[in-house]
């Protein structure tokens, strides 16, 4: 079973930036479409963006922009950088397996983003 771990959320004022990494284990990570997801408080989970084993990238439309979405295969890494933060983007940010990739793997515990004056 691939875990996956979230890290790099914090607080951050309006405007600022944050980068979010997600370690996956195993060798699976390589062959996969993986998607940065995030859930609001009282809203439900909604995907951010998602990039293909290859490298192609898709993102909402709010986040376009804005976010950039990469991955280093050789490390099983995903990784997130976020500018131009609103408090809108306030949320636990989740990693999982996204676009032409259904099946998803246990998810992790998130790591929260907080965008706050």
């Amino acid at each position: 079973q691939v875990q996956l771990v979230e890290s790099g959320g914090g607080l951050v004022q309006p405007g600022g930036s944050l980068r979010l990494s997600c370690a996956a284990s195993g060798s699976a990570f390589r062959f996969v479409t993986m998607g940065w997801y995030r859930q609001a408080p009282g809203k439900q989970r909604e995907l951010v963006a998602h990039i293909t084993s290859g490298g192609s990238t898709n993102y909402a439309d709010s986040m376009k922009g804005r976010f950039t979405i990469s991955r280093d295969n050789a490390k099983s890494t995903m990784y997130l950088q976020m500018n131009s933060l609103n408090p809108e983007d306030t949320a636990v940010y989740y990693c999982n397996t996204g676009g032409a990739t259904t099946t998803r793997w246990a998810w992790g515990q998130g790591t929260q983003v907080t965008v706050s004056s």
